[in-house]
């Protein structure tokens, strides 16, 4: 069993045969794939997913706090697993690639910033959208 399969099982949520693959296929996603691609990745492993199953799931998945959504300007909401550690995303706009990173000196400035506001920080989401600095 999976993590997702585990989070799912310790959360109470009944695991169709169906779900079971959607949730396979977010834990082996190295990437932030939209529901098409995991209907995509999903129907590759059992055909009878339909996209409206994926997108109940998901929903699902999201309501119970098991993964994340996240709508980075190009129209399509992208899931990934709820991270175990804070992490903030740098989108390419050119191809969609979303690259993860963790910045100490980020996450220092956010709380100095909020403070000097007047506000205890609890939460945030940055994403960085840009271009690679070399020509292709």
């Amino acid at each position: 069993m999976d993590r997702l399969e585990r989070l799912c099982a310790e959360k109470g949520l009944r695991m169709t045969e169906q779900r079971r693959v959607i949730a396979r296929v977010l834990s082996s996603s190295d990437d932030h794939p939209d529901a098409e691609e995991l209907h995509r990745r999903a129907n590759d492993v059992d055909s009878s997913i339909s996209l409206a199953t994926v997108y109940r799931t998901v929903k699902l998945f999201e309501e119970s706090g098991i993964i994340e959504r996240h709508e980075f300007r190009d129209g399509r909401a992208r899931f990934e697993e709820m991270p175990k550690e804070h992490h903030d995303h740098l989108i390419d706009v050119r191809n969609g690639d979303v690259v993860e990173f963790h910045s100490e000196e980020i996450e220092k400035l956010q709380v100095e910033i909020a403070e000097k506001l007047g506000y205890k920080l609890v939460d945030h989401r940055l994403e960085l959208y840009g271009v690679p600095l070399k020509k292709d």
